[in-house]
């Protein structure tokens, strides 16, 4: 590792040849020197948004279409306890049973219980940001019960032992020679190959034979309809509807952010979700559930139990500025756009929500003392603010989490707000308020950086941050007033 990398990173030596970056600008640094990472990247995000933009050619339809979304959310938002109670109600009608979870443990406490009330050995899981942020499948295999990913993206990482690095498409930043190994090494009897059909008629033999095994399935919730209890999923690959139908047991798990108020919220929603994410007109499936199998009905799960998490979410619901987080849809459009996201990948950002959407909501759901450098990842240049389906206005949240983790600590706006502050910095900030307060002040402080600035080295603090990546900055020989003077003007 260079020195320039160590000087900007948090770095851990493990000993064993093995070291960590902990921090995003050293793992900016890893991720930028990778080349077939961002090659890999560079080629999907700008498919993507070529797609999206060939799906809304109509400046003024796609304006009206997103001001449209952002107040079906806005409203259930409004009216987020009522109709949490109201959907509770209706599940509950239509023989759902509803769950509670103010923690991620107690969520996966849940459905832990729900398993082994009715002896689960084997699980398929259809793809879900909300058992990522659980940590789910490594809870449950700590119990002895195996889950297993049905979405082909997220199968690929599992094998690979990743996280997701794309809210979407979790293995966007792999390439087909990656996956062709990554088959050979753990799918028996499969051969390398870089044959995309190959490829994936081999993850399909694997998944049909533990849908057809499994004890239960999980699935997330795009959007959940309180008017009617029914929970909306859409997905391209007919994974999700295999999980949330063959196995006997449904378990879904959602955010508590993803209701919405009515039916008729959905289809405005379903024109913005696929093609703001893949340049879709629509999904290839959208299914909606609204009750366990009934009487005289061939197929769906005998039991279906809905988990509700909160997970920090009422604390941003209780901010009116922040709760503007909580309307996104997860369409990962912020990440496709974002210039620093396409440059680094889903994975520097070492958090299940990458990118801008990831940038304000892990600071705010895991505090601001474990993420604080995440909301400084950002060059704010608001290309996330102009797709975002949505309208959620990311770049001023960034901002507003910037000046939360340098306020007091006694600021409780924001989980652990107030841990990025620094005496050392809240002296430098008070002597430049002092200094631009008084011209006396003022005047010998610059007349001494104009005659000594030079010799400050650029290894030194303040510098040493400003100079591993730009040039020392020259100070001018003379100042303003002073060339003002030469010219003949005022001091006055």
């Amino acid at each position: 590792m260079s020195a320039e990398l160590k000087t900007a990173a948090h770095v851990t030596n493990h000993g064993n040849g093995h070291v960590t970056v902990t921090n995003f600008a050293g793992r900016a640094h890893v991720a930028l020197n990778d080349k077939p990472l961002r090659a890999n990247f560079r080629r999907a995000m700008d498919g993507l948004m070529a797609k999206r933009a060939a799906q809304f050619p109509d400046a003024g339809d796609l304006a009206k279409l997103r001001a449209r979304g952002a107040a079906i959310k806005e409203r259930a938002l409004a009216r987020l306890p009522e109709l949490l109670e109201q959907l509770e109600a209706r599940c509950t009608e239509n023989g759902i049973k509803v769950h509670w979870a103010e923690t991620t443990g107690e969520a996966n406490r849940i459905v832990l219980d729900i398993f082994q009330g009715h002896g689960v050995r084997t699980v398929v899981k259809g793809k879900s940001m909300v058992s990522e942020e659980m940590h789910l499948n490594a809870f449950l295999g700590e119990h002895g019960i195996e889950a297993v990913e049905s979405d082909l993206g997220e199968y690929i990482i599992q094998l690979a032992g990743e996280m997701p690095s794309h809210i979407v498409m979790p293995c966007i930043h792999k390439n087909k020679m990656q996956i062709g190994q990554l088959f050979a090494e753990h799918i028996e009897g499969q051969r390398y190959t870089e044959d995309v059909d190959e490829l994936t008629a081999a993850a399909r033999r694997v998944m049909r034979a533990r849908f057809a095994e499994a004890d239960a399935g999980i699935s997330g919730v795009n959007f959940a309809v309180a008017e009617t209890g029914t929970l909306v999923l859409v997905e391209n690959e007919g994974n999700g509807r295999m999980s949330t139908t063959l196995p006997p047991l449904h378990v879904a798990v959602m955010g508590i952010e993803k209701l919405v108020e009515t039916m008729a919220d959905i289809p405005p929603l379903l024109a913005l979700l696929p093609r703001s994410a893949t340049g879709q007109p629509i999904t290839t499936y959208v299914n909606m559930i609204t009750s366990p199998r009934k009487p005289g009905e061939k197929d769906g799960p005998q039991e279906i139990h809905l988990v509700l998490l909160d997970n920090g979410r009422t604390r941003v619901y209780a901010d009116l500025e922040l709760r503007e987080t909580l309307r996104c849809i997860r369409c990962g459009a912020c990440m496709n756009h974002c210039p620093v996201y396409a440059r680094v990948g889903g994975h520097t950002y070492d958090a299940v929500y990458p990118g801008p959407i990831g940038k304000i909501l892990t600071p705010q759901i895991a505090g601001l003392d474990v993420a604080e450098d995440l909301p400084h990842a950002s060059s704010l240049c608001n290309a996330c603010v102009e797709v975002c389906p949505v309208k959620i206005p990311i770049a001023d949240i960034l901002v507003r989490l910037r000046r939360e983790s340098v306020r007091p600590s006694a600021s409780q706006a924001v989980k652990g707000g107030g841990s990025g502050w620094t005496l050392s910095e809240a002296s430098a900030w008070t002597g430049w308020k002092w200094l631009n307060a008084h011209p006396l002040l003022y005047r010998m402080g610059t007349g001494v950086l104009s005659a000594l600035g030079h010799l400050i080295p650029p290894s030194m603090p303040p510098l040493k941050a400003w100079t591993s990546v730009r040039t020392k900055p020259k100070f001018a020989a003379q100042t303003l007033h002073q060339l003002a003077r030469d010219k003949g003007f005022d001091d006055e």
